[in-house]
């Protein structure tokens, strides 16, 4: 599924820039310009993050 329709940006693809280091939407937007062109991305990409945050305090 895009998450960013402005560049073309999947899920998985946001899943693997944040496998990869990016910890920001301004991390991924500097990988692949997810969140860089009308902005209705930013907030999935944040609830992305969100999400993958709250799964790593739940297992570490």
């Amino acid at each position: 599924m895009f998450v960013c329709i402005c560049r073309a940006v999947t899920e998985d693809e946001v899943h693997e820039h944040c496998d990869n280091g990016a910890y920001t939407i301004d991390d991924i937007a500097d990988r692949c310009g997810a969140g860089e062109g009308c902005g209705t991305c930013l907030e999935r990409l944040d609830d992305i993050l969100s999400e993958r945050a709250a799964t790593s305090t739940t297992a570490a």
